[in-house]
């Protein structure tokens, strides 16, 4: 059985170091598994989140949604992706027509293989960062704004990350590239499983693998780290 992991609200706070208990326990429960992540973050963010031995222990980490790939602690493969000057100016539009309470720095990061856009900007304290999930969770603004690059840009596809941004990408780029690479069973933790949100790509195809007899397929939507803690506790 391979076990495929999101990271950000599904194993660890969004953006915030896993909890240390969590952690040893997780430590633990990696040994003699096939444990596999895949995320919108980069190498950085991921290892900043989950400490150098987590993600060193696993068999394969696939940053910036499948589109950065490493194994043994090596980049083994990335997909290539540019920022066109119009889709900059369109999120530049972004930033200015938001209606978010409070707006910060770092509002574009180009990463491996996708664009991560945030209306608030990256460099928001966490506090202003929940304040905004907590407001876009009602306002729905990312999602709108995915709408909007996906009308205008057709060949792209845009996706609900984490707490506050956006991860858009190649048609086709999206986390469910991975199971391409993985054979046999899978199990999968992720906290954005919805329409829209960036676990959704894996969600549906696992889905569909399975309603044919392709794959055996688990999937857990989880709301936070408690409620994937509280699942692994019930697997021997």
């Amino acid at each position: 059985m391979i076990y495929l992991f999101d990271i950000d609200g599904t194993l660890t706070p969004s953006r915030l170091r896993i909890d240390p208990e969590f952690e040893q326990f997780f430590l633990q429960w990696m040994k003699d598994r096939e444990v596999i992540f895949v995320t919108g973050s980069d190498k950085e963010k991921t290892v900043e989140q989950v400490g150098e031995k987590i993600w060193t222990r696993a068999s394969r980490v696939y940053q910036s949604c499948g589109n950065a790939v490493y194994q043994g602690g090596q980049l083994i493969q990335k997909n290539h992706f540019d920022l066109s000057p119009e889709l900059k100016t369109l999120l530049n539009e972004f930033i200015m027509y938001s209606e978010c309470p409070e707006q910060f720095d770092n509002h574009i990061e180009e990463r491996i293989g996708l664009v991560n856009f945030s209306p608030i900007g990256r460099s928001c304290p966490q506090e202003a960062r929940e304040q905004y999930y907590k407001w876009d969770t009602k306002a729905k603004e990312r999602q709108t704004f995915c709408r909007m690059i996906e009308d205008k840009f057709p060949e792209l596809e845009a996706t609900v990350g984490g707490q506050i941004s956006i991860d858009i990408y190649p048609k086709g780029q999206n986390k469910a590239q991975v199971l391409e690479d993985l054979y046999g069973p899978i199990t999968f933790f992720g906290d954005k499983c919805q329409p829209g949100g960036n676990d959704y790509p894996i969600v549906e195809s696992m889905c569909r693998q399975l309603e044919q007899n392709r794959r055996h397929c688990v999937l857990h939507e989880v709301k936070s780290y408690h409620d994937t803690w509280n699942i692994l506790k019930e697997y021997k």
